[in-house]
């Protein structure tokens, strides 16, 4: 794989590289938190999911989820990463309002998934592989509630105990693009995999960014934190104030401080929000309350057996069993849903060989731009994967034109019903009989004598023709049949 060309910023005194990594927490998917059986479903009345070990009551001891080990390890294993068959809990402490024990059980110097990697497509062909240092299980903290009184703040323990997956990738991403291109590919990996729904509005995906700039090719720079983002845009948009705060700061002759800062997004720039603490901070220790975290191997192999199709595999295959182009293809499969759409549709398709090309073409093209458009998600189109199926098929049948397609499309949309029944119905049919053809053909070139004429000189009016054909027959005509009828006619 080439390694991307990556953006330098410039500053008065040179050029400067940006050096990021990025600390992605993603909640697991499971009906119940790591270490209690309470509810992690999203939106309950503050305090409703809440066990006697999620508020440390004395004498309560988590007990591991095995659900939550398992999608730990799958995650892994999506990653082409090291699974660790020993891994150790640790209590990282410090003070959380909102975490009741007073500390964090999570993983430190011996987690469950080791390096792994996640490859990235960048505009212009361009590719980079990004480096992951560690996947760690640990537990979600509660939520302050400051807006409820003006004298008391609230805790809402209800995301308290859920389990978190961490995220870690080696410093390795370069510049804002790549960064926004390696959250979005792991998203959907995540997603895939059915292991974190990927929901940034809700908190699910979070995104602590490193970043510190340097020289090319010189010695690590001083790194600062940007705390809890949760969109892709605003992340981009962090790195690059951010790297340019620093720029001005080192060109001007100080120092950075190492610190963890927050991202305003109405501003558009980054602010102070602590020093940054190093690991001797949290003294971490393994937690006395829990054993060792040990599986088999023959418990990964099955969990690997079972994995669905992921992104990268399953645009391979279309590439090379459909014919796509390798921009259509990872447009297909940039979301599950995508995928499965589109495969859906070639599914009910009388020639799937024939037509992958063409269902990729009114996947991407139209479906995609018509849901863009109006801020749809396919999960809601209004055109189903049978429809679309059956308008494409219709359309290597020969009995509709591309031009009706779009016209059937439409009707479909709007209205819904069977695309077949609605082109009986309607007169849809493309008109094939060469007769019919030849004699709109003869009423053209009788009404246009002089273009006639001009054709044998200029080739290229003759789709003037094609158009006043198609227009007449109501774009019923068959436009290969207009085409050869017009060149013997026209003597081309």
């Amino acid at each position: 794989m080439s390694t991307a060309t990556h953006k330098l910023l410039k500053g008065a005194t040179g050029e400067w590289e940006m050096v990021i990594g990025m600390e992605i927490h993603a909640q697991v998917t499971s009906n119940s938190k790591l270490f209690s059986g309470a509810s992690t479903a999203f939106g309950g009345d503050p305090n409703t999911h809440v066990s006697l070990v999620d508020a440390a009551m004395p004498g309560m001891l988590p007990v591991i989820n095995e659900e939550c080990v398992s999608q730990a390890v799958r995650t892994g294993l999506g990653l082409n990463a090291k699974i660790n068959l020993r891994s150790v809990f640790d209590r990282k402490n410090y003070f959380y309002p909102d975490l009741p024990q007073g500390y964090q059980i999570s993983q430190y110097k011996s987690p469950v998934v080791g390096e792994g990697e996640v490859q990235l497509e960048l505009d212009g062909g361009r590719s980079v592989t990004i480096g992951i240092e560690r996947l760690h299980l640990e537990q979600d903290a509660g939520k302050l509630l400051h807006d409820q009184s003006p004298t008391m703040t609230y805790v809402d323990l209800n995301r308290s105990g859920v389990a978190l997956m961490e995220i870690v990738s080696k410093p390795d991403i370069r510049d804002a693009e790549q960064a926004k291109a390696y959250v979005t590919k792991l998203r959907s990996i995540l997603r895939y995999l059915g292991t974190c729904d990927g929901d940034m509005e809700k908190g699910s995906l979070r995104a602590d960014v490193n970043v510190s700039v340097r020289k090319p090719g010189g010695p690590l720079g001083t790194r600062c934190e940007i705390k809890n983002m949760n969109s892709i845009a605003f992340i981009g948009q962090a790195i690059e104030y951010e790297a340019r705060r620093q720029i001005e700061i080192l060109e001007d002759g100080g120092s950075i401080d190492q610190e963890t800062r927050l991202y305003d997004p109405n501003k558009g720039e980054t602010r102070s929000m602590r020093s940054k603490e190093e690991a001797h901070d949290y003294r971490y220790f393994p937690d006395p309350d829990l054993l060792p975290l040990e599986f088999s191997q023959s418990f990964v192999d099955e969990l690997k057996a079972k994995l669905p199709e992921l992104p990268d595999q399953k645009k391979a295959r279309f590439v090379a069993d459909l014919g796509l182009s390798a921009y259509d293809a990872s447009v297909l499969v940039a979301e599950r849903e995508s995928a499965e759409f589109y495969e859906t549709v070639l599914s009910g398709l009388a020639n799937r060989a024939r037509d992958g090309k063409v269902a990729a073409n009114w996947v991407i093209n139209e479906l995609f731009g018509r849901l863009n458009k109006e801020s749809r998600e396919i999960t809601g189109s209004p055109v189903n994967a049978a429809q679309l199926a059956a308008i494409i098929d219709l359309i290597g049948e020969g009995t509709i034109s591309g031009k009706i397609a779009k016209d059937l499309f439409e009707i479909v949309w709007q209205e819904g019903g069977d695309p077949r029944a609605l082109v009986e119905s309607r007169g849809m049919k493309q008109v094939t009989d060469l007769s019919a053809i030849e004699k709109v053909v003869d009423d053209i070139i009788a009404a246009n004598p002089d273009k006639a004429a001009q054709v044998k000189d200029k080739p290229q009016s003759l789709g003037w023709f094609v158009g006043q054909v198609m227009k007449s027959s109501g774009g019923k005509a068959n436009p290969q049949a207009v085409n050869d009828i017009l060149k013997s006619k026209l003597g081309i």
